[in-house]
């Protein structure tokens, strides 16, 4: 069963997730300690299509021993994304319609590998993040009165 590493909770609060994708991702060996350490923070975080090539974009991976990193190390780099071209064609297309972006939404792993779970999102309204808050309240209450009549 794959650990999940980081999540971008907001995601699913700022936008409508039309798809998921999955996808690996480049990282330097010391990435990868601290990712599974749980230093990788989403917040933010998005990919973008250059060329036949995607990037994941805001994503901070903090360094789990400061010292033994190099100097000129950046926690909020490029990181390449590792999709096949099928995929890569499909994001740049989806990418280029109106309103569409592609979100990080968790980091985990297969076997040994990192994966970063994308999804294909269309921003929401203030209207609809309303109504997502309200529809989050009105679940919560439910579940307090079904608590306390048992």
């Amino acid at each position: 069963m794959p650990a999940k590493f980081a999540e971008n909770r907001k995601a699913y609060f700022n936008y409508e997730i039309l798809e998921k994708i999955t996808a690996g991702i480049e990282l330097l060996g010391f990435e990868v300690k601290a990712i599974k350490a749980g230093r990788m923070s989403l917040d933010g975080s998005y990919a973008v299509m250059r060329g036949n090539e995607a990037f994941l974009i805001g994503s901070a991976i903090t360094s789990l021993q400061p010292k033994n990193t190099s100097k000129d190390y950046d926690e909020r780099r490029n990181r390449k994304l590792l999709l096949t071209k099928k995929e890569i064609k499909k994001l740049a297309e989806s990418e280029n319609q109106n309103g569409l972006t592609i979100v990080a939404l968790s980091v985990y792993n297969v076997g040994h590998k990192i994966k970063v779970e994308l999804g294909l999102g269309k921003g929401k309204k203030k209207s609809d993040k309303r109504e997502s808050i309200k529809k989050r309240e009105s679940e919560r209450e439910i579940r307090r009165t079904l608590i306390n009549k048992f």
